[in-house]
């Protein structure tokens, strides 16, 4: 175990990216999407594809699949689609335990039928889940068409779960695909988890591994929300929670902060809008040290930028921690944004103010315009001299006394 996790007292290690069904979120599409694969699987409808962006929790949702039927199902799990059909084929005899008499598809589809049959007489079922499903080729694809259509009156021999990322869809959705697509018993998608439901979903988790909400700050919590305000997937969420863990236990604190967050954030090269959040509550603790610095700490962590909002109340009475509103989080980055010519990523924010910085970058701007200044100005005597020794040259003076004398007299 992790000694992060011995440092805050966790049983286990909350935010590990492994499909771990202890750690499931039954909540939202994932509830949904379970449930309803349950319920094809219970009635033999046969065919079931699901799609989500990378790190969605597709793998961990099959997971909970095969533990939702320990007894009844015959499951066989492939982690990537074969080559070929014929391959597919091959495998999935092997897994029944049929010796083909001939590798011939025709052969093997025989007796796979045979097998299948035989599951279905001992009132079991045969689930097969192929992951990583939006690599399989058109060939692989018919040849799942082929196998959904094994049937014993109205009895689907065999079950079928296609899990794939979004491009999936685009091959399902290809014109040719039409007798392959007409043949899915349902489709589901995993979308991303908006604010609140990341909140419940960090909450979930620090709670199945033994800890608290408690172990983050208000404004921990608040980072989070910033960070997450356009939805998440669980691996994002997984990965930037372990690092804000990991930074708050580099710096032997006893709970995490905005600071560890936006530190998090840094090392996983997230364009998060965390880095204004922090200049505000920096702006904020130094007003708040000059308007009383006999009470004022220097390792206080500064009050939440505005009053926390509870979101709804979550599933299973679940204590979600605040964040901040849509609105507040649109007012924190107009803030942020009108300081001009400041890289998101590479300020040092830890010992300047906004005026600090504001002031720095006005006397930047003053300097530059002087130079301009003093560039034109030169410029406008060059050419001013220049003028006047070509008016010489062509009034055929002779002498510079003269020329002078023949110019003003214009």
């Amino acid at each position: 175990m992790h000694m992060y996790a011995q440092h805050f007292s966790l049983n286990l290690l909350p935010f590990e990216n492994v499909p771990d069904p202890l750690f499931f979120y039954d909540h939202g599409d994932h509830a949904r999407i379970r449930k309803q694969i349950s319920g094809s699987l219970l009635s033999g409808r046969g065919l079931i594809v699901v799609t989500g962006p990378i790190g969605s929790g597709k793998t961990t949702l099959s997971q909970m699949i095969k533990s939702d039927f320990p007894e009844n199902i015959k499951l066989i799990w492939m982690a990537e689609p074969p080559a070929s059909s014929a391959d597919l084929y091959l495998f999935l005899a092997q897994e029944l335990g049929v010796q083909p008499t001939s590798a011939e598809k025709t052969f093997v589809m025989r007796d796979i039928r045979n097998a299948l049959l035989k599951i279905n007489a001992e009132g079991k079922k045969c689930l097969v889940i192929i992951d990583e499903s939006h690599l399989m080729t058109e060939d692989v694809i018919n040849g799942i068409r082929l196998l959904n259509n094994l049937e014993e009156g109205s009895t689907k021999l065999i079950q079928l779960l296609l899990l794939g990322q979004e491009e999936l869809m685009e091959k399902i959705n290809r014109p040719e695909m039409a007798p392959f697509k007409q043949r899915i018993a349902a489709l589901e998608t995993l979308g991303k988890m908006n604010v609140d439901r990341v909140m419940n979903y960090i909450t979930h988790r620090l709670q199945v591994a033994g800890g608290s909400p408690k172990l983050i700050s208000d404004t921990g919590w608040e980072a989070l929300s910033i960070a997450f305000g356009s939805g998440g997937t669980p691996r994002t969420i997984n990965s930037l929670c372990d690092r804000s863990f990991n930074v708050a236990y580099e710096r032997d604190k006893a709970i995490v902060d905005a600071k560890d967050v936006y530190e998090a954030t840094q090392r996983m090269g997230m364009i998060t809008d965390v880095f204004h959040y922090i200049i505000l509550l920096n702006n904020q603790e130094r007003k708040s040290t000059e308007s009383d610095p006999a009470t004022a700490s220097p390792a206080q962590e500064p009050a939440p930028l505005v009053p926390p909002v509870s979101p709804p109340m979550p599933e299973k009475n679940q204590t979600v921690p605040p964040r901040v509103s849509e609105p507040e989080q649109k007012a924190t980055r107009e803030v942020a944004n009108e300081i001009p010519g400041i890289p998101r990523e590479k300020i040092d924010i830890s010992g300047q103010s906004y005026d600090d910085i504001a002031r720095v970058i006005k006397a930047k701007y003053d300097q530059k315009g002087l130079k301009i200044s003093i560039g034109l100005f030169l410029l406008s005597i060059i050419a001013f001299t220049g003028s006047v020794f070509f008016f010489c040259h062509r009034s055929d003076s002779s002498g510079i006394l003269d020329c002078l004398r023949n110019l003003l007299s214009f």
